[in-house]
């Protein structure tokens, strides 16, 4: 039990839905509570989906199916976060154009690479080495479950506190988005250093 619980905390802490929602606050504005509500369960599903598959098959995905070394994945995985990252400073959230747009299209941007990213899929291989892939499936389930659940309060929170103090709001989005944009400019490069390192120690 102590194994599964590890698990859980594990991706929930990668998921951050506190980070989460800074990334979705073009949809949280554009879009009414049943509508978010959709596209986030859709893009939660996918993740889903695919957290399991590379629980579930762990590193074989790399090494048959993509035939590329997960290191090459981490490179280009952290490139991909530290142009996220770069566009957060510069911009603010109203950087992430990708989340803008018709409900139906949202979807499969807000799972990619909004949930799904080098650190998620990462989190998930290790799940499926320490616990049965019926558990570990589980695992994934209660974790996106829990952090998805998290967002949609928060977006409940967003409808009701922005009429009467918008400003507040607005000007809370935009710092958190910055601050974030540390963070994940951080944790991005950290990946391209671990993805290089481990290209260099084959050699």
């Amino acid at each position: 039990m102590s194994a599964t619980i590890e698990a859980i905390t594990l991706l929930l802490a990668l998921l951050n839905p506190f980070l989460l929602v800074v990334y979705l606050v073009a949809p949280m504005k554009s879009l009414n509570r049943s509508q978010f509500n959709l596209v986030v369960a859709r893009g939660g599903g996918i993740a889903f989906l695919v957290f399991c598959c590379f629980a579930v098959l762990g590193d074989a995905i790399f090494s048959s199916v993509v035939k590329a070394e997960f290191a090459s994945f981490q490179i280009f995985g952290g490139i991909v976060f530290v142009l996220i990252g770069l566009q957060f400073v510069f911009n603010g959230p109203a950087a992430i154009e990708f989340l803008r747009g018709e409900p139906a299209h949202i979807s499969g941007a807000i799972a990619m690479p909004v949930l799904i990213g080098p650190g998620t899929i990462s989190a998930s291989v290790i799940i499926g080495k320490r616990l049965d892939p019926a558990v570990a499936c589980a695992a994934i389930f209660v974790a996106v479950f829990l952090s998805l659940a998290i967002v949609l309060a928060l977006k409940a929170a967003h409808d009701y506190a922005l009429p009467k103090k918008a400003g507040l709001v607005d000007r809370y989005i935009e710092i958190a988005g910055r601050i974030t944009a540390l963070y994940v400019g951080t944790i991005a490069i950290e990946m391209i250093m671990l993805g290089v390192g481990s290209w260099v120690s084959r050699f």
